[in-house]
């Protein structure tokens, strides 16, 4: 399999915008953010257009979108639950809310592209969630009727009513949801951001990784190796690297996700999987592969692997994983067949920063002087902004409709500390392999879901 392991999305693309300095004094700012992937940016700009005299300031370890942000499938989905059925099995009386200020989240997403003029590829698409496995299909049918109940509109489609769309002979049916997802270019749209940050007078510094936090009082020192700076407000923004904050490491582990690019298909290629309405498609397993087509007619393929590696540690290293490229690889030949023979140009990794909840949770701390987000688990494209909604608005001391979700007020099941985590996301993981492969839940995965823990792919 020829393949370079590099990022699809930042591969020789004109739009990144130039780097910017790396901080070297000492300076004041009525907010500070620590990160600027999605989270970091749309804290961001939200605080600047609430209020435009508000001086803010973004410190990047590295440079703007290196983490998650740059480097995801560019799958945009209104859900801020990391899909309904996970967030119904948690905060079921507050759903109907969730779900209407998921829709109004992604309408915003959609406005703020169009009136900053962001060139991201944003296409809505809807999405496919395909059944390969026949008990799949009477799973989509309950959340389908589930769904339309809490005002979603998403239909359940044959075998034949799915292949006629996308054809794969694995197809049994698949869940139709024409409205709740959109398709991006994900590092275009971090750029994109951070052109609309900065034209709204934010301050962004790069290569300037936060060492050290301190309460001052009426303050908040964030130190970097060559300068500091003193801050009213805080938001961190860190995803799966260091929250600062001692105490949040143990809600959050990293797992690691892959991804492959296929060469661009030739037009009898794609009229063999058709595939015309150009959706994004993810399987109903536990464990599953999400794709798209890009902009060339390239398909992105990814997921499966979730990679917990001892002691939760992140590091490049991690970020290529040939056995995991050749599996990819495998799958997507039992998917398509009729590609035999096409080429892979690009595949990598990246860490997602999951909790037992598979959905962020929030947090303050120093006297509510310092707000967090953690924990999106892979579906953060959309539920960042919402996610830098609530900590401004605990921030800015604002008492509004998300502040009194209990999703936003509860924090989720901490991880045992190693080396009973490694056992425990090891055995969870290989008992979601058994539950896919015969439609049954074992006693272990009943054990945690009479305690509301959850962990896929």
């Amino acid at each position: 399999m020829h393949m370079q392991p590099a990022l699809y999305w930042l591969d020789s693309d004109p739009l990144e915008p130039e780097s910017r300095p790396a901080l070297v004094e000492e300076i004041e700012a009525d907010l500070c953010i620590v990160g600027a992937g999605y989270t970091g940016l749309w804290t961001a700009l939200i605080a600047k257009e609430r209020d435009p005299n508000r001086h803010v300031v973004i410190l990047e370890a590295k440079e703007t979108g290196a983490g998650a942000s740059g480097r995801n499938g560019g799958f945009c989905n209104s859900s801020l639950t990391h899909g309904f059925i996970n967030g119904y099995n948690r905060f079921k009386d507050e759903m109907e809310a969730v779900e209407r200020l998921g829709r109004e989240n992604f309408r915003a997403i959609e406005k703020t592209i169009e009136k900053y003029g962001i060139d991201c590829g944003w296409e809505r698409t809807g999405e496919l969630k395909v059944a390969t496995k026949p008990w799949e299909v009477e799973e989509l049918k309950r959340e389908a009727e589930l769904r339309n109940s809490y005002g979603d509109e998403v239909e359940v489609l044959t075998a034949d009513e799915v292949r006629a769309r996308v054809n794969s002979p694995i197809y049994l049916g698949a869940l139709w949801d024409e409205d709740g997802t959109a398709l991006v270019d994900p590092a275009r749209l971090v750029w994109g951001l951070e052109r609309a940050c900065l034209k709204l007078g934010v301050v962004i510094y790069e290569h300037s990784p936060v060492e050290e936090i301190e309460d001052d009082g009426d303050d908040v020192i964030l130190s970097t190796p060559y300068g500091k700076v003193h801050a009213d407000r805080v938001a961190l923004a860190t995803n799966v690297y260091d929250s600062l904050l001692p105490g949040t490491s143990k809600y959050v582990v990293p797992v690691y996700d892959f991804q492959l690019v296929t060469e661009p298909l030739t037009s009898e290629q794609m009229e063999s999987i058709g595939w015309a309405g150009r959706e994004g498609l993810s399987e109903a397993g536990n464990q599953f592969h999400y794709y798209r087509l890009t902009k060339e007619n390239e398909i992105l393929w990814g997921g499966y692997d979730a990679i917990y590696n001892f002691r939760g540690e992140v590091s490049p290293e991690y970020e290529d994983e040939p056995e995991t490229y050749a599996r990819l690889a495998r799958d997507f030949l039992k998917t398509f067949p009729q590609l035999e023979g096409i080429k892979f140009t690009h595949g990598w990794g990246g860490a997602i920063d999951t909790c037992s909840r598979f959905s962020p949770f929030w947090g303050t701390a120093m006297d509510e002087k310092v707000a967090y987000v953690l924990g999106f688990t892979g579906l953060g494209v959309g539920a960042t902004r919402f996610g830098a909604e609530v900590m401004l608005d605990l921030l800015d001391d604002i008492d509004s409709e998300r502040t009194r979700l209990e999703m936003v007020r509860k924090k989720p099941f901490p991880f045992p500390p190693e080396p009973l985590r490694f056992i425990f996301i090891r055995l969870t993981q290989w008992s979601l392999m058994r539950a896919d492969l015969t439609g049954k839940r074992n006693p272990w995965l009943k054990l945690l879901d009479r305690f509301g823990l959850g962990f896929d792919s």
